[in-house]
């Protein structure tokens, strides 16, 4: 396996692997990270379909990227995805996956020609004070010290950041910024989050900096995530006949460890047997001389629960397959990682998310007020989240383009609602988040959205229906760690099985809680195990771009010019001593000077 970037690569196809035809494949887990190696297993590695088998522990797949319609309860997504155009596995994958909207188009065809045609944008970031703008006005207001803070942690080693937390490596200062804000809100960090994580976020969307206050950088799907691209694939690859094992949770994988080395002199490591519940019944399979188990480790949806709009979702810490899966395989090797550094810390990891639909006319126009948009229009809507700036649940909010469903009537909305710190009390409501049904966490949304305090308890009863869903492990991969607190996709020594998903480590300089991660970890093990002369596309490099860094560094800046605090005559003197240099003629067209 190696990495490329280009398009010489991205556009060869590699030769069929020798003696491919001869293994099969049991995939663990069909979430989008199996689901893609299964994809690259069919494209590249040019495996027969039926000799591939995705085990699944619920009725469908498609894992984090769900998007229900409960008959009882109502819409239900669990979260969104924000992508953008250099997802580089993500976007290899989906142009060979046939649309199911655009007749003789990709996945990413459509994907483009919608974005090109709506592109997308916020008009109102945040509120304060029932829904009137937070007035961020675009500005990040980070103050000189904060700034400091920053490139301290950018140009810091990985080493230094490791273990660390993000209240350990910035003051006050930063946390008032509207930085943290934009920040926070956007990709669900908290204070005592990781460091190290956020560096990597740093480098990996440093091309995005600008972007962030209004989100014109990011790309959304047509439909909610399940529809537009789960069932995409999933035709892709019941075309090729691969096999889907729903109702089966796998207990534990045995390994042989240590019998054998490799050519390299590494200790030889084989998956020998997988143990599962099939629809209630214990069974067990033998892996043979040319088998392959790929696995997903951890889950961040793990225990989901789903209340209702007169029921609380409730707080799930009992037995975790997925995590307690990862921690019988971490006990047998040093090298399978270590599961408690991410899966042991509820209280820390732990968010609620709800799906509202609006029954009637009634709430739209407090919608619109703030996004000041048409929310029926099938276009672009708020533009990703809006965030209430003095929400004691840090709650934010999105629309996007409408129906966001199907199946969903004409006249109703969708909208996903989510809270960061669940357990303090409400602004309207006075229970914390995760005690609340779904017509409180609407009620407490409605007031945030400005709807006047006496109407409030009517919309929330009569106009929406809302379905709260509470996730134990949902930012998990966010919590402190240090390298070899996630096994590599391909372990050194490893013969036949992977691992695969956010609590894999590829070894790249890639982000976690993202699409492209989970496709890079199933493209990464399908090519490393089926030894795919391909090259796999290298992370985007934007941190090495001198444009992008002074981009980024005017954007957050506010677009205050360098070395202002100098006296004006001396600045003049040094920035002619530029003039006429590639230097100079970078920070005049950056406008930084």
């Amino acid at each position: 396996m190696y990495y490329s970037h280009g398009n010489y690569e991205a556009f060869a196809r590699p030769l069929k692997p020798d003696g491919v035809d001869d293994k099969k494949v049991w995939i663990v887990g069909s979430g989008l990270a199996g689901l893609s190696a299964a994809v690259f297993l069919v494209r590249d590695a040019q495996m027969p379909g039926e000799n591939i088998t995705i085990i699944e522990e619920g009725k469908i797949p498609g894992g984090a990227l769900d998007g229900l319609d409960e008959p009882e309860k109502g819409f239900v997504i669990r979260g969104g995805r924000e992508m953008e155009e250099h997802f580089e596995c993500l976007w290899d994958m989906f142009r060979s996956i046939p649309s199911i909207e655009e007749p003789g188009a990709s996945v990413l065809d459509e994907f483009y020609w919608l974005n090109k045609r709506d592109p997308n944008s916020s008009l109102q970031r945040a509120t304060i004070n029932q829904g009137q703008d937070a007035g961020t006005n675009g500005l990040f207001t980070l103050s000189d010290r904060a700034q400091k803070e920053i490139m301290k942690l950018f140009l810091c080693s990985r080493k230094e950041a490791e273990n660390r937390r993000i209240d350990e490596v910035f003051t006050a200062d930063f946390f008032r910024s509207n930085f943290w804000l934009y920040w926070q809100t956007m990709f669900a960090f908290e204070e005592w989050h990781s460091a190290l994580e956020m560096k990597l976020y740093l480098h990996r969307f440093v091309n995005h900096i600008s972007g962030m206050p209004d989100f014109s950088t990011l790309k959304f799907t047509k439909f909610n995530q399940y529809e537009s691209l789960v069932l995409p694939v999933i035709k892709y690859l019941e075309s090729h006949h691969v096999r889907f094992q729903y109702n089966t949770v796998v207990q534990d994988i045995d390994f042989a460890i240590g019998q054998l080395k490799t050519d390299d002199g590494v200790t030889a490591k084989r998956a020998t047997r997988i143990h599962w519940i099939k629809d209630g019944t214990n069974g067990s399979l033998e892996l043979g001389t040319n088998d392959y188990v790929l696995t997903i480790i951890g889950s961040l949806t793990e225990n989901s629960d789903l209340g209702d709009h007169k029921t609380a979702a409730r707080l799930n810490e009992g037995p975790a397959p997925a995590w307690d899966l990862w921690r019988r395989i971490a006990a047998k090797d040093p090298a399978f990682g270590h599961p408690d550094v991410f899966g042991a810390h509820i209280p820390q990891t732990k968010w609620e998310s709800a799906t509202v639909t609006t029954l009637d006319g009634r709430i739209p126009p407090y919608i619109q007020r703030i996004c000041k948009r048409d929310p029926f229009s099938g276009r672009v809507v708020t533009g990703g989240i809006v965030t209430a700036r003095d929400s004691a649940w840090r709650m934010s909010w999105t629309l996007n383009r409408q129906p966001h469903f199907k199946k969903q009537k004409k006249d109703q909305l969708v909208v996903w609602v989510y809270g960061l710190l669940v357990e303090e009390l409400g602004d309207y409501v006075k229970k914390p988040m995760q005690d609340c049904t779904g017509e409180e966490i609407t009620q407490e949304w409605l007031y945030h959205l400005g709807v006047p305090v006496g109407e409030i308890p009517q919309l929330a009863a009569e106009s929406a229906k809302c379905v709260p869903v509470m996730m134990p492990y949902v930012t998990a991969f966010f919590m402190p760690r240090a390298a070899g607190d996630r096994p590599d996709v391909v372990p050194a020594g490893a013969e036949n099985f992977a691992f695969l998903g956010q609590f894999a480590e590829t070894g790249t300089a890639d982000t976690i809680f993202t699409t492209e991660y989970s496709v890079r970890t199933g493209m990464q093990a399908a090519y490393t195990l089926m030894h795919v002369d391909r090259g796999i596309p290298e992370v985007f490099a934007s941190t090495y771009d001198v444009r992008t860094l002074l981009d980024a560094t005017i954007a957050m800046r506010d677009h205050k010019e360098l070395a202002t605090w100098l006296p004006e005559r001396l600045r003049r003197f040094l920035i002619s001593r530029l003039d006429g240099t590639e230097i100079g003629e970078l920070l005049h067209k950056h406008h930084l000077v």
